[in-house]
């Protein structure tokens, strides 16, 4: 398996480890509910080192995203990013995203999944019919996400740049806890607030970062927080998970994502999905909440009142904010609406759900 700078940290820690995405990752440290809480209420650390960094130059880098990429990043100005998502050929997903625009026209950044990194990085080296300079920084790229509501009045002792006033989706870049070209984002997966910090992994900068973040958030109780309470936090949210919510065999249009899909421009598949918004689709990604007592996993049987399946579960778990059962899943379009009432399949048993509006509330 993979370390990350942090994996030794981790597991000093005590963190209960396992592989993800091919790295030896923290699942939890204290418990899952416990982090998820910290996250909701303050500040969390989590180590998401395994994602995947590109960087495109040159005069064509903007017309390569814009062909490979559903959103339209034309629109993306110096210190700017936004979500997007590269569909392939067959009307699905290559993967989800976030593009930085580091210079206009010039120069970006992409961040991919980690488990998607060697794929991803083919399929544009396969579209590059330009020759733009393309650069996989994935290897050397340290990243913390720092997230929660306390996160960046604790990180901004540590840099002069302006975190507490720093907007959704935009990025600052320069001295952070004495280490030079750090790139700070507000670019978070918790819906909780906080920011995203990407620097080089060299000179032991990942010590010193780490050791100085933990620092300065002593007084105010920051704490690492693993993958277990990374998904929670994200499925409260109703963001997709790539591998489990969205993949090679689902549309953004079936996805929700129509609004990172813009028709101003073509890329790859555009008029399939051009179709799909027009015509409509046969099945749509919902949220749903448990009535009765029980759990709904991903890819366990979504049925309606007659036993009929209508769909299938992507993602499930028992909120710990909200202290009750919640999920995601695909369901025919008859069945999308909110306050349908509809059954999760749980060990032979049809468990009642309803669906409900994201983010879960």
């Amino acid at each position: 398996m993979k370390q990350t700078p942090f994996t030794n940290k981790h597991i000093a820690l005590g963190a209960k480890m396992a592989e993800f995405a091919g790295f030896n990752m923290p699942i939890s440290y204290t418990g899952i509910n416990d982090e998820h809480a910290a996250v909701r209420k303050n500040a969390g650390v989590f180590d998401v080192s395994h994602m995947g960094e590109f960087v495109l130059k040159g005069a064509g880098a903007l017309d390569l995203i814009q062909r490979i990429t559903t959103n339209d990043a034309s629109k993306l100005t110096n210190g700017k990013a936004q979500y997007s998502c590269m569909p392939n050929n067959d009307g699905g997903i290559v993967d989800d995203l976030l593009v930085y625009c580091m210079v206009q026209n010039q120069s970006y950044m992409l961040v991919v999944n980690a488990g998607n990194i060697d794929k991803d990085w083919n399929w544009i080296v396969a579209h590059n019919t330009e020759n733009v300079e393309m650069h996989n920084i994935s290897a050397k790229t340290a990243l913390l996400a720092i997230q929660g509501p306390n996160a960046t009045k604790i990180l901004q002792t540590l840099t002069d740049l302006d975190l507490l006033n720093l907007q959704y989706y935009t990025f600052v870049k320069g001295t952070f806890a004495g280490i030079e070209n750090v790139l700070i984002s507000a670019t978070g997966y918790t819906g909780a607030g906080g920011v995203e910090i990407y620097f080089e992994d060299k000179d032991n900068d990942a010590d010193k970062i780490w050791n100085a973040i933990f620092e300065a958030g002593a007084s105010s109780g920051i704490k690492p927080i693993g993958l277990g309470a990374r998904d929670t936090l994200r499925l409260e949210m109703g963001f997709c998970l790539y591998g489990n919510d969205i993949d090679d065999t689902t549309s953004p249009i079936e996805a929700g994502l129509s609004w990172i899909t813009k028709f101003t421009k073509e890329f790859t598949n555009s008029k399939t999905f051009e179709n799909q918004k027009q015509q409509g689709v046969t099945k749509k990604l919902v949220g749903f909440e448990m009535v009765d007592r029980a759990i709904a996993r991903h890819d366990f049987e979504i049925v309606d009142e007659t036993g009929t399946i209508i769909g299938k579960v992507t993602s499930g778990t028992q909120s710990p904010t909200l202290n009750k059962a919640i999920g995601m899943g695909y369901v025919n379009v008859e069945h999308a609406k909110i306050g349908t009432l509809i059954y999760i399949r749980v060990r032979n048993n049809a468990a009642k759900a309803v669906v409900v509006k994201i983010p879960f509330e």
